[in-house]
Order: structure tokens, then sequence, then C-alpha cells
């Protein structure tokens, strides 16, 4: 039988693990286990990476816009502009994890280049950077906690029947439902998160407010995060008008709609992306979360599972849906030292380190379609489960 640790099949599965209190290993343990260079970013290493990333961005832009419009077959061109779609949306993504790098401090020693790099790579994408560095940051802080994890808090039993037993139940289990729920999610959920703190526990946020809209990571005000922090949101905010602007006048060069093919396509993969892999990280039948008094740091920094996606996972989204458990223990190690990092912990953590090796996108549509809303587990108090069958 296959191991979490040690996927053969493909599938994973955990073996008994000791008593509760012998189950987690200190921080400070984990961390001595790690060899030190790892915590050591190079600036030099991570501006390679990101001009690279920058070349390629750069490069498929242009040649798409000098060639595909010059194809006169329009069933060649729409299938010319798809695949340049496709392949933006890859290495844009692998821009968006840079700056995602940059935010954590992760990129180099200089707190000042982080926040500049992360603030372009993430301007250019239509990320509000610092607005999601603050909600980020606390994501770490809180994760697989059930009420003040900010990315993402499933649903209970409770909430999940609540929702159902309205206008969609009939419609709930239906191959056809799930698959229009799945691609709306994947559209248009890092919007959602982005303008109303969806998906975010309920005590997560930094003030009370009543107003949905009050929760919106492009106010300054907003209760996601704290007074002292406004003038950043604004910054932010700035940011990605100054990027619209660019949009707007390269519309009037361009054309509308080849700015659109251009831009707005890779702009939705990356959104795709960016959901599936956060998605899938903290979605697996044997990823805990936890309530409010049993959670502790490692316990929510180990509730995540490292998964594969190959060439693409490994080199253009620069490893972090393999190497996924590491950064939530230390989100400071850069990427490019996140295998080595995992390989020392591992025999520390045993059965505790998930790793699950199954077809990723194949394991989008299992979980989604499977893990609806987590329990009480009643064998671990404290732990809460996912439940993979409603009724």
């Amino acid at each position: 039988m296959a191991t979490m640790t040690a996927t053969t099949t493909g599938a994973a599965t955990s073996s008994k693990l000791p008593k509760e209190k012998n189950r987690f290993p200190d921080i400070g343990a984990l961390r001595a286990a790690i060899p030190k260079h790892c915590f050591q970013p190079s600036a030099a290493v991570s501006l390679g990476y990101v001009a690279r990333d920058v070349l390629l961005i750069g490069s498929l832009a242009c040649a798409a816009i000098a060639f595909i419009p010059a194809i006169p077959d329009f069933t060649s061109r729409a299938i010319a502009w798809v695949v340049y779609g496709f392949i933006q949306g890859l290495v844009c993504t692998g821009l968006w994890i840079l700056g995602h790098e940059a935010g954590h401090g992760a990129f180099s020693k200089h707190p000042r280049l982080n926040d500049v790099v992360g603030f372009f790579a993430h301007s250019s994408l239509l990320v509000p950077y610092f607005s999601w560095k603050f909600s980020h940051h606390r994501h770490h802080m809180y994760t697989g906690h059930m009420e003040k994890d900010m990315a993402f808090v499933p649903r209970t039993r409770a909430d999940y029947l609540k929702r159902t037993a309205a206008v969609f139940d009939m419609l709930e289990d239906t191959p056809a439902y799930q698959l229009v729920s799945l691609v709306f999610h994947q559209l248009f959920g890092w919007l959602l998160y982005l303008t109303l703190n969806s998906s975010a526990g309920n005590g997560s946020l930094q003030k009370s407010s009543s107003n949905i809209l009050g929760r919106s990571h492009f106010a300054p005000n907003s209760a996601v995060f704290r007074r002292s922090e406004a003038p950043y949101i604004v910054l932010s905010d700035i940011g990605i008008c100054i990027t619209l602007l660019c949009l707007y006048k390269l519309s009037g060069v361009l054309g509308t709609s080849t700015v659109l093919l251009a831009y707005a396509q890779p702009y939705f993969w990356v959104h795709h992306w960016l959901i599936a892999i956060t998605y899938l990280h903290h979605t697996h039948v044997e990823v805990p979360h936890y309530d409010p008094q049993s959670w502790t740091f490692v316990k929510g920094a180990l509730a995540t599972v490292d998964r594969e996606f190959g060439f693409v996972g490994r080199h253009l989204f620069h490893g972090i849906i393999e190497y996924h458990v590491i950064h939530h223990l230390f989100p400071r190690i850069p990427f490019y030292y996140a295998e080595e990092a995992t390989e020392a912990i591992k025999p520390l953590l045993g059965d505790l380190y998930r790793r699950d090796e199954r077809s990723f996108m194949g394991q989008l549509w299992s979980n989604y379609t499977k893990c609806k809303f987590v329990e009480a587990d009643k064998s671990s108090p404290g732990t809460l489960k996912w439940v993979q069958e409603v009724r």
C-alpha cells in the first residue's frame, strides 16, 4: 500500500499516527534539521528568474501580436490565440508566484527590493500587491484554523446543508451542475476573494463589518486590514490603475480586440491556476482543519498537501505545487531550496507529511465534486475532516 510520504501508485493513504501529544514536532526542531543556506535567498538568483519569466512573457506577447492577426483562416487564427492564451497564462502564473515570493521576503534579504519586485510583478497582473501581502501573511499565520484562516475555510455540514436546501438542492450532485460550478469557481474565485473576502474565516477580519463590500482588498478602510495598512492599500490600487491605463493606451495603438486577446486570456488562465493551486493545497481527504481550541501553528502549517504537476509545476510554477508544505512551515525559504528543505524535515514528520502524486487536474475535479464539507472527527477531538458522502 502506498503511503502519503512515498506515493508509488498515486493513491495517497496514511498509516496509524502516534498519540496526539507526540504527533507534532516543535518548529525549532524542524528548523534545526534544515541546512542553514536554505534560509538565505539570493537576489541575483531570484532576479534571474524574474528576467527569464519577463523575457518569456514579452516574447510570447510580441510574437502573438505580430503573427497571429496575419493568419488568414479564422479557425486557425482562433486556435492560435487560444494556444497562446494558455501558454502565456502558465508563464504569467510563474511571474505571479515570484511576486508571491517577494511578498514573503523569500525573494532576497532586502525588504525594499522585495516590495519593488512584488509590486511591479503583481500590479502588472492586476493584483493589489500590498493588500494581498497583508491578508496572505494572516493566512499563513492561521492556516487550518476554522475561524481565523484568511484564505480558505471549508463549509461545515450545517453550512453546506443550509445552502443546498435552497433552489439548487436537486442540481447539486448532477455532473452538469458540478461542471458549471467548477468553471465559475476557477474563473471568478480569485476576483470574489479580492472583492468580497469570500472563503475567509469569520474571525479573520481586523474589525467588525456588517457590509460585505467593506471586506474588499481594494478598500483602504476595509475590515480585512488594520488602519496603519491603509496607505499601502491605496498604493496597491494605484499600481492596478497604472496597469489599466497602460492597457487602455495600448488598445489605442493595437486595437481593443487584440489587447483583450493578448492580455485578458492569460489573465483568466492565471485566475484558474491560482485557485486550483490554493484549493488543492488545502483540500484532500486526509488534510484536516482545526477548531480554535485545538489549532496550533505547526498543526495548521501541516494541514496542506504537496502534489505533482510535472514540468509545468517544477519549471514554470517554480515548484509551488510540489513543495508547499515546507512553504507553510517556513515561508521565507526561497523556492529553489524548497525541495532540499522538504527532504530534510520528512524524517521528523513521518506520516504527518502528505504528498499526492495523482493527476493534478483529475484531483481538482474529484475533490471539488466529493469534498463538500468538514465535520468533527470523533477519533481526534478538535479536528475536522472532509466528508465525501452527503447522504
